[in-house]
């Protein structure tokens, strides 16, 4: 059973892990404009831009940007959900992706409602471009990197003294200590708008949700930790 547990990958990653690399690869390989159409009705816009739809807080995380952005969400997804989905067994596990990676989508979709908002004003008043608005208004979210931050925050709460070796510097951490740091980096991130492109508030969110539903959870004495 040990081995089972640290060598075999359970059913509900390994069948995401195959739904994420096959959307990918039909956005690859299906005819000129098909991607793009999949982009548009499958990732997640805001509810302003006239493309959004609801469904699309499930969608968007099964569609990615690019082979390493498939990658690095799906080999995070392999090395830390599948000790979650043994300990939660699988319904659970994929309650907990699915919470998550939703929630992080609605995080993101009201910290866009600021953002647009702040922009409306800034148009109004004559300091900001109509296309940057525009531009806001219908920037699309995609990939599983929010449900996939709901899992390392799971693993961190779960196994917080369980060592980590990070790639850049090459050296080992606490889960815990890992989490927070990545966390607040996330936040940081997020809040200054330094590194633009990238969802940072849909990763906190998936966090958030994901503290929120452990904590109901060992509140209600469901799981323990």
């Amino acid at each position: 059973m040990r081995f089972q547990a640290a060598y075999s990958t359970p059913p509900v990653v390994k069948n995401l892990i195959i739904l994420n690399a096959l959307f990918f690869l039909a956005e690859m390989v299906l005819p000129a404009g098909a991607g793009d159409w999949m982009i548009r009705h499958l990732g997640l816009f805001y509810w302003g831009s006239g493309n959004f739809q609801p469904l699309q807080l499930v969608t968007h995380m099964f569609m990615h940007a690019s082979l390493t952005h498939l990658f690095f969400n799906m080999f995070a997804l392999w090395m830390f959900g599948r000790t979650l989905e043994y300990e939660l067994g699988s319904k659970r596990f994929l309650l907990y992706y699915m919470v998550t990676g939703v929630g992080a989508g609605l995080l993101q979709l009201g910290v866009t409602w600021i953002e647009v908002s702040s922009l409306a004003d800034g148009v109004a008043s004559g300091t900001v471009s109509p296309y940057v608005l525009q531009s806001r208004i219908h920037a699309v979210t995609i990939g599983a990197s929010g449900a996939v931050f709901g899992v390392l925050l799971a693993f961190g709460m779960m196994h917080p003294n369980s060592m980590i070796m990070l790639l850049i510097p090459p050296i080992p951490i606490k889960a815990k200590y890992f989490v927070i740091g990545y966390g607040l980096l996330e936040l940081y991130l997020g809040m200054s708008g330094s590194q633009s492109g990238v969802a940072h508030f849909a990763h906190v969110g998936g966090m958030l949700w994901g503290w929120l539903l452990l904590r109901y959870w060992k509140k209600t004495g469901k799981i323990y930790y």
